[in-house]
């Protein structure tokens, strides 16, 4: 059996939004979805960089201690479990 990678989801379109995807892949000769999971990804790199979860890791690195790249996943996984208290 083929292993999926990515998740199924149900959307809603408008009528001209439809019709307008099913040109543009048809064009393109690609899926409708794959239109679909690359406009999600023009949202998702237009986001504010704070919003991105990976910005979090920033402040992290103020350990004041001097080992900081030798041992920089002790220190993020010590900030990380002090976050979840």
């Amino acid at each position: 059996m083929k292993t999926m990678h990515e998740r199924p989801l149900q959307i809603y379109l408008r009528p001209d939004q439809d019709r307008a995807l099913r040109r543009m892949a048809e064009k393109e000769k690609i899926s409708i979805a794959e239109l679909i999971r690359r406009g999600v990804d023009r949202v998702l790199m237009d986001a504010p960089l704070k919003d991105d979860p990976a910005m979090r890791l920033i402040a992290l690195g103020e350990s004041g201690k001097s080992d900081l790249a030798r041992a920089h996943d002790k220190y993020i996984a010590r900030a990380h479990r002090r976050k979840r208290r």
